[in-house]
């Protein structure tokens, strides 16, 4: 039910284009995947994802766990009859919103105690849990259980979390069974350092059969050591599958993945800073703050090369307004431009690839890229 094609790779760059196929659909990679942590990506209707692009979105397991709990979602049919979404789905395992924890849980060997962020109920998360959990969402892919390393954890720490992360990472295989409507990514871990990526890699890649993640970047490391990790596990990396960078949704890191062979991102960055009234602007601009008074008789679009919903029907003067009175509008508005713009921003990296002009198109966007 699930199947990988990569169609070209940019001989320049190492630039993938891909297709994904999966039980609900097929993903064209590189994909940016909105987020919809509580089985909603905040303020927006399905509908309203499918008209702007998403092709597939991510939920998130520790949420839907506490609230409304995996039961509820499993005899309303799974998260996609739940929320009415009708393409892909991802859900990711928990771990990292357990670990952010931080004085909350206790790490064993058996999993992760932590203490409700809601109610200071206490839960045990355990790599069989977690596939417990994600199989009765019913997610089309599914992440392992693993254990991120904050960044700036010493060689110690970093090593220890890691051959942690491989031992869970049977206990999923093995709780995952034979269950063929999901595909299990396995997650490379392994911190700043680079000889134990290339070790997780390598003990990796065995559980890896349509699909593989890298996790515990963008976790407040320079970017530059993002890249430097990147370009270490790239020449490593399997070519017959996708490959998923989590939790990274900026566009200067969207162009500088797909640049280091990432076919898959996600990110809550998009409809967060637009809650706030912050929009990505292309034309060299990076992005602004519509709240600001330089804006108030802006009744120019948000974005004059954009062809969202937003940006055809609105000014920038309406927008701040909806924004400094805390409508609710405002934000529904800004998110669906931001998310159209990562989707567009992607849409135009898979031409370009397909044309082989990956190399241009940085340039021509490098504004974005050095943002």
């Amino acid at each position: 039910m699930f199947k990988y094609q990569l169609l070209h790779t940019c001989k320049q760059t190492g630039a993938r284009l891909g297709r994904l196929h999966t039980p609900h659909g097929v993903i064209e990679t590189p994909a940016y995947m909105p987020v919809g942590t509580q089985a909603t990506v905040k303020a927006l209707a399905p509908y309203e994802l499918e008209e702007i692009g998403s092709q597939i979105i991510l939920s998130n397991t520790y949420h839907l766990f506490l609230r409304p709990g995996h039961d509820i979602v499993a005899k309303a049919g799974g998260l996609h009859k739940f929320m009415n979404w009708n393409r892909p789905i991802l859900t990711d395992s928990g771990g990292f919103q357990v670990f952010s924890l931080s004085s909350l849980r206790e790490i064993s060997e058996e999993g992760v105690m932590f203490a409700s962020h809601i109610d200071g109920s206490r839960h045990m998360l355990s790599p069989e849990k977690a596939m417990e959990i994600q199989h009765a969402l019913g997610a089309d892919i599914i992440m392992a259980f693993d254990e991120c390393s904050p960044y700036g954890a010493d060689r110690n720490q970093a090593e220890t979390a890691l051959k942690r992360t491989l031992r869970w990472l049977d206990r999923c295989k093995k709780a995952h069974g034979r269950n063929t409507k999901q595909m299990l990514f396995p997650i490379v871990q392994g911190n700043m350092y680079d000889d134990l990526r290339l070790i997780s890699l390598k003990e990796t890649l065995p559980y890896a059969k349509c699909g593989i993640a890298i996790g515990g970047l963008s976790v407040g490391e320079p970017k530059e050591d993002m890249y430097r990790i990147l370009d270490t596990l790239q020449p490593h990396l399997p070519t017959n599958m996708p490959r998923y960078l989590m939790g990274v949704g900026s566009p200067d890191y969207l162009i500088g993945g797909v640049l280091r062979g990432i076919d898959m991102f996600d990110c809550v960055l998009a409809t967060r800073i637009a809650r706030n009234g912050t929009a990505f602007i292309g034309s060299g601009a990076g992005k602004i703050v519509i709240r600001n008074s330089e804006y108030k008789d802006d009744f120019g679009p948000l974005d004059p090369d954009c062809d969202c919903y937003c940006c055809k029907n609105f000014s920038r003067a309406y927008l701040r307004h909806l924004v400094n009175v805390n409508e609710i509008l405002g934000g529904r508005l800004i998110s669906l431009h931001n998310l159209r713009f990562l989707l567009r921003l992607v849409e135009d990296m898979r031409k370009a690839i397909a044309e082989d002009r990956v190399g241009d198109w940085v340039r021509e966007n490098g504004a974005l890229y050095n943002e």
